[in-house]
């Protein structure tokens, strides 16, 4: 029988692409909100991340080779910087021990292009897949690794648009100040100028 065969009876799932090899390592299950108030505001959210070790034990994983990292409840994604539980996720791919990470979705695994093509390239390299709430990717394949870029992408793009609205949200606005652009209703305030009042007749005559 062959190793998807094994990862099917074991499971009964019928993704390809998860095979004993990844089995035979562990299966890491990333947990993180941005904040300490989401922690306790969006329990439902965290419950559901916390979820995701059953969707490695329907994947064929043991519940002794699933581990559960949470140390960044309470830390945003925009930087690897006090993310302890980020870099060491990293560094057990790194090692060689992980053979797939979960994630409810990629957001919450690195709102940085940069920490999350990173993590990426070391997926590569040690044949490591990744797994969100739409499926199941891997790393080296050139089309799951231009979907998986994307949505990084997308991820690091809604966090620069959410810092924009809440700028936008801050700033104090002038009492009857209308909700026009500031730039347009400046351009709007400007007045033309004006004309010669001297008649074309005239300025002809002077010309002359």
């Amino acid at each position: 029988m062959t190793d998807a065969g094994l990862v099917q009876r074991r499971s009964g799932s019928s993704c390809d692409k998860i095979v004993r090899r990844h089995q035979d390592r562990l299966a890491i299950v990333y947990v993180r909100q941005s904040t300490a108030q989401r922690v306790e505001r969006h329990q439902e959210s965290t419950k559901l991340q916390y979820a995701l070790a059953d969707r490695a034990a329907q994947f064929g994983w043991l519940r002794e080779q699933i581990v559960v990292i949470d140390d960044d409840l309470g830390r945003s994604g925009a930087s690897v910087e006090g993310r302890l539980g980020f870099q060491r996720l990293v560094a057990e791919v790194g090692l060689g021990k992980v053979g797939l990470v979960l994630g409810v979705e990629m957001s919450r695994l690195a709102r940085s292009c940069r920490d999350w093509h990173q993590l990426l390239e070391i997926c590569a390299l040690f044949d490591t897949l990744i797994a969100d709430a739409d499926g199941v990717y891997d790393p080296a394949n050139y089309n799951d690794r231009l979907l998986l870029g994307l949505k990084g992408t997308m991820s690091e793009a809604e966090l620069y648009i959410l810092k924009a609205r809440m700028l936008a949200a801050g700033k104090p606005r002038r009492v009857g100040a209308s909700s026009a652009s500031p730039c347009l209703s400046d351009i709007c305030a400007v007045p033309r100028a004006r004309s010669s009042s001297i008649p074309t007749s005239r300025r002809r005559r002077r010309s002359a």
